[in-house]
């Protein structure tokens, strides 16, 4: 009969070892050599843990049951007695504990047959010390408390003399945990809930409690100074609770929800328009640091002032701003680069500016662009709801900082998307209705983390993952795809089994194709406009998101004046001179209004590009510290005495040529400002109109879901699993042939045998050896491993030389290779 999980594992067939690594996939990292091996790492507190935390809250209140039921003399108990403890009258159905059990089982943390059920190692140090929130029995706390405890009569009289405060602390301490405080002066606290208030006759209830034998003062839990540590019994806890059963309330299925009902394809159009919105202002951001990129922080971050300025040049709200920061780092979007002024040589200042692929990924699809930020928010391991609050030392979080650093991110998002995905397309639950139905799937994993969820469900609306409160068609695509929305979590392993080395994702990727999650995506967004309407007032009115190339023109020769479907931009002279600065002539203004516009170009615009063409470019500006010339005397002599360029301190060398000290930089910013309209060349005279070339930071890759998630679980198809069970099964052939080795190698390997105490000599173990290659025979081979650990195994030498002995092992059909000086034994197999 098995006694312990490992011989329990021995006895699983090889479906339920397959089903044990599907559930439990963190146990074959590493591959375990043999079971013994898998069941000492089942029965760790991190697997243990791990496992526990996929379990709802009922499969958790039937493991209690089965470790309250254990009996003190084995630590066994049965299924008939979880039954007894949890089918109580309006607590769960038979059929619904026996299906916890069956999911404790397949995961290991009950075994054995039914009648003498265990529960495995690790899960009492995993849990809490207080099964089902009921106390240690009071034979093992206090003995004046078991002897009242022993009197089922007088505990009831006592219970029933109780004053009514004391009975609120003991309906307290029942429903629990059971543990609380008592200050020597004599008022007491009770668990998490608070101080317990004196009586009329000056005993607190807590200290009456402990003269009356209803409490237990405990000496092994740890406790406040001045204060001592009670506990309420079991027994008194079981009595307490004979209304509602010894586990307390049961839930045998997860609180029912009533969300509000959504039409899916307004939930879809909301979460389009959402998106196009993110996308908008996601480039606004990455704009505005390109424009002047914001100094990282000596600690680390983006300072507080410097993130207030992006969201007001951007017109969106600070938390925002910090979301599509991290967002645009987790994309690969924005990085870090020496900043180009730096003049310490002690210090590197560095900036945050957009990256290499910032460039490209403005040229592409809206809904591809949407999808690369959307992804790399669910991968990254950053939680942006923490940039603002303050830390222990009461400074405000910065963004991009190590303090908004969480590892365990990407599972929290995918658990909180999971909830709402597991509803019925459409279904808009409230945020108390996830957090509830969270409460129940995952307790452990949910507790203390309301703040944290419903930040996600926030950022999920702001992303357009969600609208209306409910999940997109497209968001659903994009969750499915990672495999890891709804309880199950499985398609991300048939996903990988169909792919398993990622060739085709690698090979569309290369092609360009939109995955399914753009397709859907794109059908949901207006299409492209390539053009835009040309309004009387110099107004550019574009019907529609501007393709990157026309983007592009309007972001140079028009000023944005209101965003959205139809976006509106105006013309300028300050516009027009700036494109005219980066190398556009008047003709090619002229042919691009006319190529772009579907309306006839009204014949003011036509004039305000002559009016700033005719003048641009009618000084010239140098470097001397900086010079000035033009081939219009006039204009040069207006230059020279505008009192508002007197900072320049501009001196005349020729009716035709002015000199200034100051760079020539500062003095075309001065000009333009004064509403000239410079350009540049340099030595030879030659025309630098050019658009300058943004500066970026280096290339990064955006974060992944593969590289992000450490607390992840590796992906297990069909496939991989059975290889990993075969391989088990080798290992353990391998542990009881090595039991089986004849006695000389045992001796060898230092194994106690009865007549055999010195080693094998290496002569005779070398004889034996070569004799078999000759003969082509098996033999025992006793050595020692790469760990320094003997060892023992059946093969049939091939070949001995170079020092070597190469051997194979015919039951697993690999050939193996021996150092000859790590072989102590040599015995032929009879």
């Amino acid at each position: 009969m098995a006694t312990t999980l490992a011989d329990h594992l021995r006895a699983r067939s090889d479906a339920e070892l397959g089903d044990l690594l599907r559930l439990r996939p963190d146990l074959v990292v590493p591959v375990p050599t043999d079971l013994a091996t898998l069941a000492a790492r089942a029965q760790s507190r991190v697997s243990t843990a791990r496992a526990l935390d996929d379990l709802d809250e009922f499969t958790l209140q039937i493991l209690d049951a089965a470790r309250l039921s254990r009996a003190a003399d084995d630590g066994t108990t049965s299924v008939d007695a979880v039954l007894a403890m949890a089918t109580t009258p309006g607590a769960a159905g038979t059929a619904q504990v026996r299906s916890a059990l069956d999911r404790l089982r397949a995961r290991g943390l009950l075994y054995g047959p039914a009648e003498q059920l265990r529960v495995a190692g690790g899960v009492d140090e995993a849990c809490s010390p207080y099964p089902a929130g009921l106390g240690r029995p009071a034979a093992t706390l206090d003995e004046r408390v078991a002897r009242r405890c022993a009197d089922p009569a007088l505990l009831r009289r006592t219970l029933l003399s109780a004053p009514p405060a004391a009975r609120a602390v003991l309906d307290r301490l029942a429903a629990g945990p059971p543990v609380g405080t008592v200050s020597n002066a004599g008022s007491g606290t009770v668990g998490r809930n608070g101080a317990g208030d004196g009586s009329p006759d000056g005993v607190s209830p807590v200290r009456w409690l402990i003269e009356a034998g209803l409490l237990a003062v405990v000496t092994d839990a740890p406790a406040p100074t001045g204060s001592q540590a009670v506990e309420l019994p079991r027994e008194i806890g079981l009595l307490l609770r004979r209304d509602t059963g010894p586990l307390g309330p049961l839930r045998p299925a997860p609180p029912s929800v009533d969300p509000v009902r959504r039409d899916a394809r307004t939930v879809d159009s909301t979460g389009a328009g959402q998106a196009m919105e993110l996308v908008r202002h996601a480039g606004a951001v990455l704009e505005a640091l390109a424009d002047e990129p914001a100094p990282v922080l000596r600690t680390g971050g983006i300072g507080v002032r410097d993130l207030r300025r992006l969201a007001r040049a951007c017109g969106i709200s600070e938390p925002l701003a910090g979301l599509l920061i991290e967002v645009g780092y987790a994309a690969g979007l924005l990085g870090e680069a020496e900043a180009a002024a730096s003049t310490s040589r002690s210090t590197v200042d560095e900036q945050v500016l957009p990256t290499a692929g910032y460039d490209r990924w403005l040229a592409e699809p809206l809904a591809r662009r949407w999808e690369q930020l959307a992804e790399a928010w669910l991968a990254m391991t950053r939680r942006p709801g923490l940039i603002g609050q303050r830390d222990e030392r009461d400074r405000p979080i910065a963004a991009r900082s190590a303090e908004v650093e969480r590892a365990g991110a990407p599972v929290v998002r995918r658990t909180v998307l999971g909830v709402i995905a597991g509803l019925e397309p459409g279904a808009a639950p409230s945020a108390d209705d996830v957090l509830a139905l969270l409460g129940w799937q995952a307790p452990r994993r949910s507790r203390g983390r309301d703040a944290l969820h419903r930040e996600v469900l926030d950022e999920a609306a702001q992303l357009g993952i969600t609208g209306l409160g409910a999940l997109t068609g497209y968001g659903r695509l994009l969750l499915d795809r990672d495999g890891r929305a709804g309880a199950g979590g499985n398609a991300a392993g048939d996903a990988a089994g169909d792919d398993p080395l990622g060739v085709h994702s690698g090979e569309r990727e290369h092609r360009g194709e939109a995955s399914a999650v753009e397709r859907a995506l794109d059908t949901l967004l207006p299409a492209p406009v390539d053009h835009f309407l040309v309004q009387a007032d110099l107004t550019l009115v574009v019907p529609g998101p501007p393709e990157p190339g026309l983007a592009a023109e309007l972001e140079l020769l028009a000023e944005p004046e209101s965003a959205g479907a139809a976006s509106v931009h105006r013309v300028t002279p300050a516009s027009v001179r700036r494109a005219l600065d980066a190398g556009y002539q008047a003709s090619d203004l002229h042919e691009m209004f006319a190529r772009r516009s579907r309306t006839p170009v009204p014949q003011g615009l036509t004039y305000l590009v002559d009016d700033t063409a005719r003048t641009h470019g009618g000084l010239r500006a140098g470097s001397a510290g900086g010079y000035l010339r033009s081939d219009d005397e006039a204009l040069l002599a207006e230059v020279f005495t505008d009192r508002r360029l007197a900072g320049l301190a501009l001196r005349r060398l020729a009716p035709t040529v002015l000199v200034t000290p100051a760079p020539a930089g500062r003095m075309l910013d001065a000009l333009r400002q004064a509403g000239y309209a410079p350009v540049s060349e340099d030595g030879s005279g030659t025309d630098l109109r050019r658009r300058p070339r943004p500066r970026r930071a280096p290339y990064r890759h955006p974060v992944t879901l593969r590289v992000a998630d450490p607390l992840a679980a590796p992906k297990l198809t069909g496939p991989r699993i059975s290889g990993l069970v075969e391989q088990l099964r080798r290992g353990e052939a391998a542990v009881r042939a090595a039991r089986r080795a004849p006695d000389p190698v045992r001796a060898a390997n230092g194994q106690p045998v009865d007549g055999l105490a010195e080693v094998q000599a290496h002569s005779q173990a070398l004889a034996v050896l070569q004799q078999a290659v000759r003969d082509r025979s098996l033999v025992w081979v006793g050595y020692v491993d790469a760990h320094g650990a003997p060892a023992s195994r059946l093969v049939r030498p091939v070949s001995i030389g170079a020092g070597f002995l190469r051997a194979e092992d015919e039951r697993t059909e690999t050939l193996h290779t021996f150092a000859l000086q790590r072989v102590t034994a040599a015995v032929v197999h009879d």
